[in-house]
């Protein structure tokens, strides 16, 4: 063997260098922030794992069991699993790009294409069913991929297995399976209608995804009352145009990749045999679009399109120059914009940031609440300020009740309840109560002793609360103006006036008429 050839076979492939830096790069800045508020709601779902949740399906709680076995409840246990499928994804997208017929400088422009969405960025830093939505996605799509390009019947098979698994993280993958199983008759491809494994493939996914199914009907079908509440509480914000706008701004300098991608699939001749990724990509975006769906339930189709956009773009680039300013223009002009996709400051100067693209182009890029107001910073960021002081206020609370086994912690909304579950373990507080998410699950029907002290998490106490305790005093509330749950107080209420008891019960009933 040759010096060259020795070297040659040593050398280490340029994609798996961009997917260890993108790993790296989701866990540089872990720790600039606190836990998302749904972050520590999907961690606390590990300390209760069953086969369904009040919102979600269950894969996200065992997940989040096996990373309290083995990192405890720190903050990179729950950063850690996100950055690490994010250079996953590098190297599933530059498959996908080789699928599609790429070389290796089109797999090399895909690796970095997805690396610098905001997207990406995002969605590999925080712990929640979406990171795991976007890669069974693009899994599913890979192996579809790979079905038109060898007409083996077993990835029909593969793709089953991956279905049912992905239906156990998150309900929207339906959307891509309704896209693709309608797709298939405008194409050759719908002779798998004939074929055994094609069937055999949604029977696989049937049962893996049967036991949550199970579950949902043994529980009165909760996925419906969640999809009432979202689209009476966020989905009625959502506008037609901002949904479009959002399918640019969220893939921002990528979107040259997104829209090269869908035209190459939907128009090229050589991509003649994939255009029902064309057809199942416009049909996502269509139905999300008519449904007022989040800007954001989209995303699982963005790295296929990415893969393509590199594929179109590098046979239309030939010359060297221009092969080499393309990338290096792209992450150039990504570093600026770097923060709207990761933590890379710390809070204040995060805010500082955001205020200055305010005041330098008038314009509120990212810090439109789902309600529709405008904050100091984009909601993903206002969510993660202000629950290690909240825990600390509750703990100083808690030290001051004498008698603890008579002591109660209630939190009026998931995130603070999730909070005191998951931050407050160093502080050795019992688990808090709560009426939201799935907490109403594991709610005690009655106390033995009754209830005497109570932690009461809200801004303000409500009617009922003042009713039952005489005697009510404010231990303290977050004061970051950052942060959403700015004004949220903790209050330590005693001397009740009435069986603790006889009150929860008939909040129960309450609880119970309302699920």
């Amino acid at each position: 063997m040759t010096a060259r050839a020795s070297i040659r076979s040593c050398s280490i492939d340029p994609v798996l260098l961009l997917a260890l830096v993108n790993v790296t790069l989701h866990l540089a800045f872990y720790n600039t922030f606190e836990y998302h508020r749904d972050e520590l709601l999907y961690f606390s779902l590990g300390l209760h794992p069953d086969f369904g949740f009040a919102t979600v399906p269950p894969l996200i709680g065992w997940l989040a069991t096996s990373l309290q076995q083995l990192f405890g409840f720190s903050l990179f246990a729950v950063k850690v699993i996100p950055a690490m499928l994010s250079g996953v994804m590098v190297l599933l997208v530059a498959a996908i790009t080789a699928e599609l017929g790429g070389n290796q400088y089109a797999r090399l422009l895909a690796a970095i294409g997805i690396i610098i969405t905001p997207f990406s960025l995002r969605t590999y830093f925080l712990f929640m069913p979406v990171f795991l939505d976007v890669f069974f996605w693009t899994i599913l799509l890979f192996f579809l991929i790979r079905f038109l390009n060898t007409n083996h019947y077993k990835y029909w098979i593969v793709f089953g297995i991956f279905a049912g698994v992905a239906m156990l993280n998150k309900y929207l993958v339906a959307l891509l399976l309704f896209s693709v199983i309608v797709s298939l008759p405008f194409f050759s491809s719908r002779l798998v209608f004939k074929r055994k494994p094609f069937y055999y493939c949604w029977f696989v996914a049937f049962i893996i995804f049967s036991p949550n199914l199970i579950w949902q009907l043994t529980h009165g079908l909760p996925v419906i009352n969640h999809m009432k509440e979202l689209n009476a509480s966020q989905l009625v914000y959502v506008k037609h145009s901002d949904f479009l706008i959002d399918q640019l701004l969220m893939a921002f300098y990528s979107s040259i990749f997104t829209i090269s991608g869908l035209i190459y699939l939907s128009f090229n001749k050589n991509a003649e045999k994939f255009r029902i990724l064309a057809l199942v990509s416009v049909l996502t975006i269509a139905i999300l679009f008519f449904l007022r769906g989040k800007s954001y339930y989209t995303l699982g189709i963005f790295p296929m399109l990415i893969a393509a956009g590199a594929v179109s773009i590098s046979q239309k680039l030939l010359h060297p120059i221009p092969r080499i300013i393309l990338p290096v223009l792209i992450i150039i002009l990504t570093i600026p914009i770097l923060p709207f996709g990761l933590p890379v400051f710390r809070p204040t100067k995060m805010a500082d940031y955001f205020k200055h693209i305010q005041d330098q182009y008038n314009i509120d890029l990212g810090r439109r609440f789902e309600d529709g107001s405008i904050h100091s910073l984009p909601q993903d960021y206002a969510d993660m300020i202000g629950w290690e002081e909240l825990t600390a206020i509750t703990a100083k609370a808690y030290n001051l009740v004498p008698e603890k086994q008579k002591c109660l912690i209630y939190a009026e909304n998931y995130g603070q309840a999730a909070s005191i579950q998951i931050l407050g373990k160093k502080y050795k507080l019992p688990e808090a109560v709560c009426f939201q998410e799935s907490f109403h699950y594991w709610i005690p029907k009655s106390f033995n002793p009754d209830i005497e002290y109570f932690i009461y998490i809200n801004k303000e106490p409500g009617v009922d609360v003042r009713k039952i305790f005489s005697q009510i005093h404010k231990i303290g509330q977050i004061s970051n103006p950052d942060a959403r749950e700015l004004g949220t107080a903790v209050y330590l209420c005693s001397k009740p006036t009435t069986s603790f008891n006889e009150f929860w019960k008939k909040r129960i009933n309450h609880l119970n008429e309302n699920y």
